[in-house]
């Protein structure tokens, strides 16, 4: 590992006042890599009901979920691959693939083309671990801790503009102008990532890549996923079922104890088995995991039509959409700003523990009250404060819980575990709001309580993860961790 502690000082005391314009570049070139995985789903999601149609399909939800499963098998090798090469490096690789695939899905004419576009676009899935490892390198020590809130509070940035930017490409040029601004948009972190952003200084031995660990792990969650998404279709008691997640299950069992014995592991069981580590992973994978996987059905509830005896959508245009979440949004970016400051001085797990349970309430009173404007205002004052604090602290608390060199690896396991919850939780939502499903004409129409039933599962799981925050045992505050090797 090399260290350029004299840089990270003299930096240190030459941006004491501020961010400064070189830092500032940096943070927002790493604020569009790190929300681009946000942007092209939110986009995505507002656009699926129109596909749906258009290609007369019941499998939407392989509209976001292939790019997941990719992103999950692909997790390992990018961040083992990270450590030893360069974060900038592999993300600018990453990034590249990414851009290939969404040419891919602009230029597809059926649906399979489609998802095999936005499979070729999941490899971009791990992107964010490395934005939050870097963020860690090449700011101050004490810029740390307001450039991580910012960047997970980056969310509300994207659900500010997001939504009106996506409403105004699909009301104007449809899910096609939807697909190709995916193009733009990885085109333009493509070109941010090269000419602005350093490289991090932090680096692991070079070894052999342990590819039969990267693709036990990998695998094996991947097949989790697939086989939970596929139960519904299947039966839950088939055999096809039983056998992908039985043996995606075995394949991690066989992970660990691989990772056990060979001289240079994926993934260091070690790191693994501490508990701040994995507890807050856990923590984080099952709130950060629901919240993500309830904006789908959340898009599917507001843009589907309202067909009466069909369809319960509320048939909002996009642009309705934008306006509607743009309070809870503006809230939300002030918030995480605001908790990136403070957490340098108040126990983040306090803090984690409030945001989770305004989380979990809010979720639960949208469950039940999702019928006006008034009513999502009024719920969005709980989300936005709650949803700030939450997303400025995941990547703080992972600071916070691992060395340096870990970084990457830490964000990465983190990653992975968030982005299994989260396929598993929004295929188990699909099955739940199907229940009471209609469909017509090949595509399925939901109803009032499929959408109801979907939000108090989201619920119930961010609250469940909140509890959990009893589990991580108190580490060192932010201004006590290594930092700013890179600066």
């Amino acid at each position: 590992m090399t260290l350029d502690v004299e840089s990270s000082r003299g930096e240190e005391r030459a941006g004491s006042s501020g961010f400064g314009a070189r830092f500032a570049l940096i943070l927002i070139a790493l604020l569009w890599a790190s929300q681009l995985n946000g942007l092209v789903g939110l986009m995505g999601s507002n656009a699926q009901s129109e596909i749906a149609i258009h290609y007369h399909t019941t499998q939407i939800a392989w509209f976001s979920q292939i790019g997941l499963l990719v992103g999950v098998f692909s997790t390992p090798f990018v961040v083992k691959a990270a450590g030893m090469y360069g974060k900038k490096r592999i993300l600018i690789v990453i990034t590249a693939l990414g851009l290939l695939g969404d040419l891919i899905a602009a230029l597809s004419t059926n649906f399979e083309t489609l998802l095999i576009g936005r499979a070729v676009a999941g490899f971009y899935g791990p992107s964010i671990a490395l934005v939050y490892a870097m963020a860690r390198d090449v700011f101050p020590r004490h810029l740390v801790g307001p450039a991580s809130g910012f960047l997970g509070g980056g969310m509300g940035v994207l659900a500010l503009g997001g939504p009106f930017l996506s409403g105004w490409v699909i009301d104007s040029f449809g899910y096609q102008g939807v697909l190709w601004f995916m193009v733009i948009a990885t085109g333009v972190s493509l070109v941010a990532l090269v000419t602005i952003v350093p490289e991090s200084p932090v680096r692991e031995a070079r070894t052999p890549m342990d590819w039969v660990g990267g693709i036990l792990l990998g695998g094996g969650l991947a097949s989790v996923i697939y086989g939970v998404g596929q139960g519904a279709e299947w039966g839950w008691t088939s055999g096809n079922t039983i056998a992908f997640i039985g043996c995606g299950l075995v394949a991690v069992g066989v992970f660990v104890q691989v990772e056990r014995k060979v001289a240079h592991p994926m993934f260091p069981i070690s790191l693994l088995g501490r508990r701040r580590v994995w507890a807050t992973f856990l923590v984080a994978a099952l709130v950060m995991g629901a919240v993500y996987a309830q904006g789908t059905v959340l898009n599917l509830l507001i843009l589907m039509p309202d067909i009466p005896g069909l369809s319960d959508g509320l048939g909002w245009t996009a642009t309705k959409n934008a306006w509607v979440s743009a309070p809870n949004s503006l809230l939300l970016i002030v918030v995480s700003v605001v908790t990136g400051v403070i957490a340098r001085r108040i126990d983040t797990r306090l803090l984690f523990a409030i945001g989770g349970t305004l989380v979990a309430a809010s979720i639960a009173l949208t469950s039940q009250f999702h019928y006006s404007v008034a009513q999502f205002l009024s719920v969005g004052v709980l989300s936005g404060i709650g949803m700030g604090i939450v997303v400025a602290l995941v990547p703080i608390m992972i600071i916070e819980s691992v060395k340096p060199e870990e970084q990457a690896l830490g964000n990465g396991a983190q990653n992975m575990m968030q982005g299994v919850m989260q396929g598993i939780l929004t295929q188990l939502a699909f099955v739940v709001v199907a229940h009471n499903s209609n469909v017509a004409e090949g595509t399925a129409f939901y109803t009032d309580s499929s959408f109801t039933n979907g939000f108090l599962l989201f619920a119930g799981v961010v609250a469940v993860g909140t509890v959990l925050v009893a589990l991580i045992p108190k580490a060192k505050n932010l201004d006590q961790v290594e930092a700013g090797q890179a600066a």
